[in-house]
């Protein structure tokens, strides 16, 4: 893998390694069908709190191009990896070197919501088109102010807290709840896709309690959580799962305090650095590894076989636009420069394979998905995301009319507002 040096000093990878260099994979023939590489950007975290995830997004990412030996629908890939090290205004740095510097086609990525945000204006002065891959699918930068150059390999943070808070207290019959989240977009929007659902079901969240991404340590925040709630909702991100659960049972809260979760509390990334202080977490997703379905068991044989653990939601993202970018080119018969009918295809992929299972978009650019209520066992050993409910089909706005939803204020501290903290 090649690795340089920019002007800010960070590493970045030109050409991500899938096995083995892509360099190495055209052959004559190959290079005859299309001598102009396909150029993709990617921008990832590979330093700092979110790595964990940035990890598993390169290995999603690196499986589906040995699998298609670096080429998509005849054209040499060029994946260009960018670390965004989780900082917005580096993110949309990145993104411009990207588009003025190496004039990609298409990009994938970012890691987390507040870098999207941050990228947004320049994707629609560049319009060169983004596809996310985790969370970053926010309601600003599709419904808000729409554009048709962002589009979501996957659903919105709160798509997944929505059946959660259902579940929570429909099916768990919670009546009180305290919420423990980080202090930045993801925390906010997941922490109020969970409020809206729960509130709506009759349950009350009472308490809320917001540590920053690069909290020290959580025992100031697990002293304050009131004796009397049913559960508290965990929104935490890249390794911060696992010291936030591990302080939740030094605290002698484990048994005593149920915890629910957003997707990234338990993915498999970083599930598989934990112990029995993760066993009885609920979460919900867009995906487990456990999802009985064909193309799913082979996507978790090729993450088993290349790197001797599970994939998680972060492994999918990347795999999901890659193959969205694939099906787009499929129609286009490998061309790119038409810009315009190369967005048009992106937009109306309809994906019927995939570890996630059928990816179809809304008019908003985001996907309406299955969602699964999980529950964090150990069978033979090993700790796994158990799925115990699955709703189908859900849209990022849930019950709510689009019209409607996109005239709700952005999720915050303050928003869903809190009518019944004690």
């Amino acid at each position: 893998m090649s690795i340089t040096k920019n002007k800010s000093g960070l590493s970045r990878r030109s050409v991500l390694k899938a096995g083995a260099a892509l360099s190495i994979f055209p052959a004559p023939a190959v290079l005859a069908q299309s001598p102009e590489p396909l150029k993709i950007g990617f921008l990832t975290v590979m330093t700092g709190p979110l790595a964990a995830g940035g990890k598993q997004q390169e290995e999603g990412a690196a499986l589906f191009l040995k699998e298609r030996n670096g080429m998509i629908a005849g054209r040499k890939v060029e994946l260009i990896t960018q670390d965004t090290a989780g900082s917005p205004a580096l993110a949309k740095t990145k993104l411009e070197e990207l588009v003025e510097r190496h004039h990609v086609q298409v990009s994938i990525g970012p890691l987390a919501t507040n870098e999207a945000l941050a990228m947004d204006g320049y994707v629609r002065q560049s319009k060169v088109p983004l596809i996310t891959t985790t969370s970053a699918a926010t309601v600003d930068l599709k419904a808000r102010q729409p554009h048709p150059y962002v589009l979501h390999a996957f659903g919105t943070a709160p798509q997944v807290t929505y059946p959660l808070g259902d579940y929570a207290a429909k099916t768990l019959g919670f009546k009180k709840i305290c919420i423990v989240a980080e202090d930045f977009t993801y925390g906010h929007e997941g922490a109020g896709g969970f409020q809206l659902a729960f509130e709506a079901a009759g349950g009350k969240i009472v308490q809320k309690l917001w540590p920053p991404l690069n909290a020290p340590e959580y025992g100031v925040y697990l002293a304050q959580i009131k004796s009397d709630v049913d559960a508290i909702y965990t929104g935490f991100a890249g390794s911060n799962p696992l010291r936030f659960l591990k302080a939740f049972a030094d605290f002698g809260l484990k048994g005593k305090v149920a915890v629910l979760g957003n997707t990234t509390m338990t993915d498999e990334g970083i599930l598989k650095a934990m112990g029995d202080e993760a066993v009885g977490v609920y979460s919900a997703g867009w995906y487990a590894a456990g999802l009985d379905t064909p193309d799913n068991k082979k996507f978790v044989a090729g993450i088993n076989a290349a790197y001797k653990h599970d994939p998680g939601f972060y492994t999918a993202g990347p795999y999901t636009a890659l193959l969205i970018i694939e099906q787009a080119l499929k129609t286009t018969k490998g061309k790119t420069d038409d810009a315009a009918a190369f967005l048009k295809a992106m937009h109306e992929v309809r994906l019927t394979e995939g570890p996630i299972g059928p990816v179809k978009l809304d008019e908003y650019g985001t996907p309406i998905l299955d969602i699964h209520i999980r529950k964090v066992a150990r069978i033979n050993g090993k700790l796994v995301n158990t799925i115990i409910k699955t709703y189908p089909q859900v849209s990022q706005f849930w019950t709510t009319d689009p019209k409607e939803a996109v005239k709700q204020p952005v999720f915050s501290r303050d928003f869903p507002p809190s009518k019944n903290l004690e």
